[in-house]
């Protein structure tokens, strides 16, 4: 059992009972988006657990995360670099979580990218109008502050017309879709991601990398 607890507002009745729900925040638009809760709760459900919530009114709240007990032996998961397919495009990482972000890029690196970065779209679209080269790639979050990754996608496409884009969400692709944040069909990669998912679902979008000519 893992346990977190703050000393906040904490919540009442009725948005406890909310809590979990995709999209679903308290907080004024632009400043939240719904999905942390969710994405925790689905973890924690995928891997066999259950999460409670104890919460008072100007007393904070304490969430208690359950996993079963395993008996095995841990397994080594970390990625083989010589099975993930690489390449040498351009590709714009656009991502308000520094942590993601950083992550991200540098995985995109070692898979031999060029890659550029930008906190959000507002900021995405400033570094693909000053960049001298070619644009490849967009990896963009779906939901963002100001500009979801949709809105984004659509302007970078009048820059660069042939530009492929892949929308990163913690949450599924199915509640992105249901929810009107993204049409059905879209490349769509779902975190928390891998380098070898990561670098297949590159070359998934971007067809067979360039031979180098002789």
């Amino acid at each position: 059992m893992i346990a977190v607890s703050d000393d906040g507002h904490g919540m009442d009745v009725e948005t406890k009972r909310h809590i979990f729900e995709p999209f679903f925040t308290t907080k004024e638009r632009g400043k939240g988006t719904g999905l942390g809760l969710a994405t925790v709760y689905g973890i924690v459900k995928q891997a066999g657990g259950d999460i409670w919530v104890y919460s008072e009114i100007n007393r904070g709240t304490t969430f208690k995360l359950y996993f079963p007990k395993v008996d095995e032996m841990a397994t080594d998961l970390r990625d083989d670099s010589a099975a993930a397919p690489q390449g040498a495009e351009t590709i714009l990482v656009v991502e308000d979580e520094q942590g993601v972000r950083e992550l991200t890029t540098r995985m995109l690196e070692r898979l031999g990218y060029h890659v550029l970065t930008a906190a959000d779209g507002t900021q995405a679209l400033e570094v693909a109008r000053t960049h001298a080269g070619h644009i490849d790639l967009a990896v963009t979050d779906v939901v963002m502050p100001n500009m979801s990754g949709a809105q984004l996608a659509a302007q970078l496409r009048q820059t660069y017309p042939d530009i492929k884009i892949v929308f990163i969400s913690g949450y599924t692709e199915n509640a992105i879709s249901q929810h009107g944040e993204l049409d059905e069909g879209v490349a769509f990669l779902a975190k928390p991601f891998n380098r070898e998912s990561l670098a297949r679902k590159m070359r998934e979008v971007l067809g067979a990398p360039r031979r180098k000519a002789n």
